[in-house]
């Protein structure tokens, strides 16, 4: 009875506006269905971690000393100190891509780069608003619309905010449907949605399958070396499914590895949410500034793909270009039904897959080249 007592008399405003937020991803999550292997635990972890004198954390008890919490350990052990979740869950998203689109028309990764433009444009907004080099960085890298990448960056960079972080960024990650639509047509018109792209794909062989993930492997660790970890699990993962020997591992890796780790994931994150850390003003500038990374994001690879149209014959559709984030295969998706609702004959899902995977493969390496150049510019 006095424990209860003392929680009531304990709980302030600011872990009932956690208890809200849980609430909140936890509905998104069932009943909107948006990132539920991730918003679900996020939820209810927020929940988990707020109530007062919380045994999932660590914390002192009378007469025993230190009690370590599950959630505190967890965090400390994939996260922390070795950043191994974020990391092993590349090893799953590597298993789930095709880059067959990518590899039969290489051009589309210029989509991919260009699309990473809102990471470094929110940077320096972030760092003009006030915050620190270190989470200016981190926030930016919610612009690489890839949940795992915006966790280890901020966790490696030791971010003051790596809570609100996580939280923008699946949570915009799962709104991308509403959010590109949007972006998207700020900055193109009906016509130009309506751009047909003929699809005549070409046959990829096998040996180029297996060369490409242990290529740019190579290309990506002598270009930016801190990005081996995560383009080289990505890839790791992509050669499990293609080597052609490893079938039972390959569907292992994109299911079974990928959903356990996505569920650890989730819920673990959620020890940095707790509510002295997590309600403050900070973290509705993040969700800002989230939003405007995504938004930078798809205006910037739509206005490189209308560039590219003003020196080309064969014209792009400038959506193709939007799919240049690393959200895959929800941002391809977007591109094919926003190209069907301008003509109901045109089908650039192909392009805009291509595109998409070239996303992926270029956030994994932006984030590896802010974490090469943010901590020599702290020294």
């Amino acid at each position: 009875m006095d424990f209860l007592i003392r929680g009531f008399t304990s709980t302030t405003w600011q872990q009932l506006v956690m208890y809200a937020i849980g609430a909140l991803l936890i509905y998104l999550a069932i009943a909107k269905k948006l990132e539920p292997a991730l918003l679900l635990p996020m939820g209810f972890g927020a929940i988990l971690v707020n109530i007062p004198f919380s045994g999932a954390l660590t914390q002192m008890m009378e007469g025993i000393g230190e009690v370590h919490g599950i959630l505190d350990w967890l965090f400390t052990v994939g996260i922390e100190t070795s950043e191994a979740f974020p990391l092993l869950l590349f090893i799953g998203i590597g298993a789930m891509i095709d880059f067959g689109p990518l590899l039969s028309n290489p051009k589309l990764i210029l989509f991919g780069a260009a699309a990473q433009f809102g990471i470094f444009a929110t940077i320096s907004l972030a760092a003009l608003l006030g915050f620190p080099l270190k989470d200016a960085a981190s926030i930016g890298i919610i612009g690489a619309a890839d949940g795992p990448t915006s966790i280890l960056v901020s966790q490696v960079l030791k971010s003051n905010y790596v809570g609100p972080i996580a939280v923008a960024a699946y949570s915009y990650m799962a709104l991308v449907p509403i959010i590109q639509p949007f972006a998207i047509k700020l900055v193109t018109t009906k016509k130009e949605r309506a751009i047909r792209m003929p699809y005549s794909p070409k046959s990829v062989s096998k040996m180029s399958r297996l060369l490409f993930p242990i290529i740019v492997t190579l290309i990506a660790g002598y270009v930016a070396p801190a990005s081996v970890s995560l383009v080289g699990l990505l890839m790791f993962g992509n050669l499990i499914r293609e080597c052609g020997v490893l079938g039972s591992l390959s569907d292992t890796a994109q299911n079974v590895l990928a959903n356990l780790i996505t569920l650890l994931l989730g819920i673990t994150i959620a020890a940095s949410m707790r509510a002295d850390r997590f309600v403050q003003v900070q973290t509705l500038m993040i969700m800002a500034l989230g939003l405007a990374a995504f938004v930078f994001d798809t205006i910037a690879g739509v206005l490189f793909a209308k560039l590219l149209n003003l020196f080309s014959k064969n014209k792009v559709n400038p959506m193709v270009g939007a799919a240049g984030i690393s959200a895959f295969p929800m941002s391809a998706r977007v591109v094919q039904r926003m190209g069907q609702e301008a003509d109901s004959q045109n089908h650039l899902l192909m392009h805009a897959v291509g595109a998409n995977v070239a996303g992926q493969i270029a956030s994994v390496i932006a984030g590896g080249v802010i974490l090469g150049l943010v901590p020599g510019m702290l020294v």
